[in-house]
């Protein structure tokens, strides 16, 4: 069974382009936006217009998250053991780095960003909208892969994580399928999953 990881606070333990909005972009904006996910916008517009609100070089914002973002504990391991697949609906040119530097070699499944001093321009995966949730979100991705354990912590992991046979969560994701009456089991650490995986 294929095994999914997402990457923003499940593969690292906080969400990197949150990291970099409020480091290098306009948080009050970010805040505001979080709130219409969902409702006015959906996710990849909101993340676009976060992402734009970035004007800092590429250099400059991905050497401070090569320097600050801290990966969960058990990557190497669970990587080696397991193949997962990494589905995130941040950026490879942000994901792809941190896995250089921790030394691990994995499948992503991402969107991509181009750094503009005007403000960095995002360009998401084409998709047909889920006909569940409406969003061009992570299940229409995994439509054929199947069937998948999934890992995740956040709103983008919901839609994905009710058509998973297995499902690892924590924060907001847990505390979601908590309230919709969908069993899950915690983790904290990368290493939690692997053993749990074992036979």
């Amino acid at each position: 069974m294929q095994l999914v990881l997402d990457w923003d606070g499940t593969v690292t333990e906080r969400d990197t382009l949150h990291m970099a909005i409020e480091e290098f972009g306009d948080v009050e904006l970010f805040h505001a936006l979080e709130e219409q996910i969902g409702r006015q916008l959906t996710l990849n517009e909101v993340i676009g217009v976060e992402m734009g609100t970035i004007s800092a070089p590429f250099d400059v914002v991905l050497d401070w998250l090569l320097d600050t973002v801290v990966v969960r504990p058990g990557l190497p391991e669970i990587v080696a053991s397991h193949d997962p697949l990494i589905i995130s609906a941040g950026f490879h040119e942000l994901i792809e780095p941190v896995l250089a530097r921790e030394g691990v070699a994995a499948r992503v499944v991402a969107n991509r960003v181009e750094a503009d001093p005007a403000g960095w321009r995002s360009t998401f995966l084409e998709r047909e909208a889920c006909e569940v949730c409406g969003e061009p979100c992570k299940r229409v991705a995994l439509a054929g892969v199947a069937p998948y354990v999934f890992v995740g912590d956040g709103v983008s992991d919901r839609c994905a994580s009710l058509a998973a046979e297995r499902v690892f969560a924590r924060s907001g994701l847990a505390q979601y399928l908590a309230a919709s009456g969908v069993a899950y089991e915690p983790f904290e650490t990368l290493h939690d999953v692997r053993e749990a995986l074992e036979p």
